[in-house]
């Protein structure tokens, strides 16, 4: 129904800053809520934003608070992540994901994603 192509990623120094994006197919893009996750070699892939369809509701793991801000052009189909004061614990492939709701709503649990995308790097180095 839907297919997310995440872009932008690629290798910063640690304080730098990146922005990564997510492109969706569709015409029906409102109506998804989207989030933010990555995943680490070794490790679970973990939660970092989530935004629902307006735009107008946001949340955030702790440990990208104040650093990343996650926001949306619905008329563009896109999602984005601006990622701010960047560490080398950051460093991650990171998935855009989509759930359609008709609630304005974030959605923070990776099992309550209907759609994902292939990911892109993100590599911080100190």
């Amino acid at each position: 129904q839907v297919q997310l192509v995440e872009s932008g990623g690629g290798l910063v120094q640690a304080g730098g800053s990146l922005s990564v994006s997510c492109a969706a197919s569709g015409r029906t893009f409102s109506m998804y809520a989207m989030g933010w996750f990555r995943q680490a070699p070794g490790k679970e892939r973990e939660f970092v934003a989530a935004i629902s369809r307006s735009g107008g509701n946001t949340y955030y793991a702790d440990s990208v608070k104040g650093r990343f801000t996650i926001s949306r052009d619905n008329a563009k189909n896109t999602v984005y992540l601006q990622m701010n004061s960047l560490k080398s614990e950051d460093t991650a492939v990171y998935y855009c994901a989509g759930r359609g709701d008709p609630r304005d709503i974030v959605v923070v649990s990776t099992y309550e994603y209907d759609y994902w995308g292939q990911g892109t790097q993100v590599t911080v180095s100190s």
